[in-house]
């Protein structure tokens, strides 16, 4: 397989389909002229230079996907060898990404049930807060870039930017409760078993009540 987990085809017509790391257009391959018709007809590709088509700049991203596994399906449907990207298949995600987002939240939520000490709270806390790969990192990255493309739009609507500054606002204290909860989770993680307190010596047996004469 070459790099980036693109498979090898010892065939001519064979067409890669993806998304570019730097522009983020999805492009494709230069093709045979009947190749490119269907990715110009049925994808909605265009001319992008001399090696390559592209899908246009303004194309929202749900758009891009569906295009481009509908082209990726008219290809192999008229023969040809088709590498799609996988994160452009609609019909392997999103779905399955939310569904496995929930069972990793799920099982999240049942090591926090069960846990039992300081570490296994601190190792929770770690995969909430963690400052690049924590799942509260990624959600105010999230909302960031949600603010900062809807109070480009707002072109002075007062109200609407009074909403993204209370969106801003909000993530900014997400942000700094990211921040404690690092804090808490560095505490939990130096702190020392609580040493076990040896068992209570037996008391004294009871004697046996005395019988009556």
């Amino acid at each position: 397989m070459k790099d980036g987990g693109e498979p090898d085809f010892l065939v001519l017509d064979y067409v890669t389909i993806t998304r570019d790391p730097r522009t983020q257009l999805v492009v494709t391959s230069r093709c045979t002229p009947e190749a490119a018709g269907i990715l110009e007809t049925v994808g909605r590709f265009r001319d992008g230079g001399v090696h390559y088509l592209r899908q246009p700049h303004d194309m929202p991203v749900d758009q891009q996907r569906h295009y481009a596994t509908a082209a990726a399906q008219a290809l192999l449907l008229s023969g040809f060898s088709v590498y799609l990207d996988p994160s452009l298949n609609t019909l392997a995600t999103p779905d399955g990404d939310r569904a496995a987002a929930h069972r990793y939240l799920d099982q999240l939520t049942e090591q926090a049930s069960k846990a039992t000490d300081d570490k296994q709270v601190a190792e929770i806390l770690a995969e909430v807060a963690a400052p690049t790969e924590g799942l509260l990192s990624h959600l105010v990255q999230t909302l960031i870039t949600t603010w900062a493309t809807w109070s480009q739009r707002t072109e002075g609507a007062l109200s609407k930017d009074d909403l993204a500054m209370r969106l801003m606002d909000t993530t900014s204290v997400l942000s700094r409760g990211g921040d404690e909860i690092r804090h808490i989770r560095n505490q939990a993680a130096a702190a020392k078993p609580a040493a076990q307190q040896p068992p209570a010596p037996p008391g004294p047996a009871a004697s046996p009540p005395a019988r009556g004469r």
